[in-house]
């Protein structure tokens, strides 16, 4: 169910969700992506039936662009 159009109630009603492969080990740090979807939807995996936030598509894509060229500090 979507609450606006940012996020998700219960992501778990969502489909296509996948870890990356550069998640792993014990960190608990991981997020999980829907593929299949207009809006790029994004979810602690910790927490299936939680929340999501949901990204536009150029939004996620700008995101992820940055990560890898180091343009974001943590």
């Amino acid at each position: 169910m979507v609450t606006n159009r940012r996020s998700v109630v219960d992501a778990s009603t969502l489909t296509g969700w996948y870890k990356s492969s550069y998640s792993g080990g014990n960190q608990g740090e991981c997020l999980e992506v829907a593929r299949g979807h207009a809006a790029v939807p994004v979810r602690d995996s910790k927490a299936a039936d939680g929340p999501a936030v949901v990204f536009s598509a150029d939004g996620w894509s700008s995101f992820v662009t940055a990560l890898k060229g180091g343009r974001l500090s943590a």
